[in-house]
């Protein structure tokens, strides 16, 4: 997480994501000085921040307010930059934000900035009964759901939910956690990800094979059956053809290959499950959209 990336508008992106999630721009707003703000409890994120600040625009921010959070037991740091030229570098900024994104090189960099700013990831602790959670919070709908759909674009598959007066951003699926900290580049956490899922499933060996071999197993497989009945007419009204290449290939495999599980027909088609998941998911989403509202 403390590489930075090569081209400028990768590091205006993970900024502005930073921005995003944990500050605020005042630009353009009558009555009011342009301002660019941040805060940030974490004194190594805030000097990384700081750091790619500079070495983008060349300037300096000054600390406004340290206020102390009782319940996390730590000082939060309020950093802003109002000096003349604020404008400019916050309509940069601005520029940048996943609304506006339309450099796919940026998505990563601006899920990075993301994570810095307003992320955290909660895993499971060994033979807990807790489970797997990701989120990001946003202080706008919109923002949330920008953010959403550049999750969408990397494949990645996230949901938008209220909580008070913010709104989050979040996914609890272990694959969907295991590549978002790939992205992130974040080797010891995706290591203690993958070490808590060696113990989880060897504790769980057992219970997992008897599952699979009653209940999971018919699911699966009625499931299955589902998908094979909607894409079928799908292709048979002409609809399958017509869409994407990665849909087409995947509607085909399945039709293929109506016996594989999912992890197993992810194998076949060369994806990740969490991509086939995706996919499959707009495929019956538009089946249900074509044929079961008629």
């Amino acid at each position: 997480m403390k590489s930075v990336p090569a081209k400028r508008c990768c590091k205006t992106s993970l900024l502005a994501a930073f921005i995003e999630t944990s500050g605020y721009l005042t630009l353009g707003r009558v009555g009011i000085r342009d301002e660019i703000s941040f805060t940030s409890e974490h004194e190594e994120v805030a000097e990384y921040i700081l750091a790619l600040a500079e070495s983008l625009f060349g300037v300096r921010f000054s600390v406004d307010a340290v206020r102390r959070d009782p319940k996390q037991g730590r000082h939060k740091l309020t950093f802003s930059y109002a000096l003349p030229g604020a404008g400019e570098i916050a309509e940069e900024i601005s520029a940048h934000f996943a609304g506006a994104l339309s450099s796919p090189c940026c998505y990563a960099a601006y899920l990075k900035g993301a994570f810095l700013g307003s992320g955290s990831c909660t895993l499971p602790s060994a033979g807990g009964k807790t489970g797997y959670h990701l989120e990001f919070v946003f202080g706008e709908q919109s923002e949330a759901e920008s953010f959403s759909d550049l999750l969408d674009e990397l494949q990645l598959l996230g949901s938008v939910a209220a909580r008070g007066d913010k709104y989050l951003v979040y996914c609890k699926s272990r694959e969907t956690i295991c590549d978002v900290l790939s992205v992130l580049e974040a080797p010891a956490a995706l290591g203690r990800l993958e070490r808590l899922v060696a113990a989880r499933e060897e504790t769980n060996l057992e219970n997992r094979i008897e599952n699979c071999m009653a209940g999971n197993a018919d699911r699966s497989a009625t499931a299955s059956v589902a998908q094979v009945l909607a894409l079928g007419k799908l292709r048979e009204s002409g609809v399958l053809a017509a869409l994407p290449a990665a849909l087409v290939q995947t509607a085909e495999g399945r039709l293929g290959h109506p016996e594989l599980s999912l992890t197993e027909l992810a194998e076949e088609l060369g994806v990740t499950k969490s991509c086939l998941n995706h996919r499959m998911r707009r495929l019956m989403k538009l089946y249900a959209e074509k044929f079961e509202r008629n």
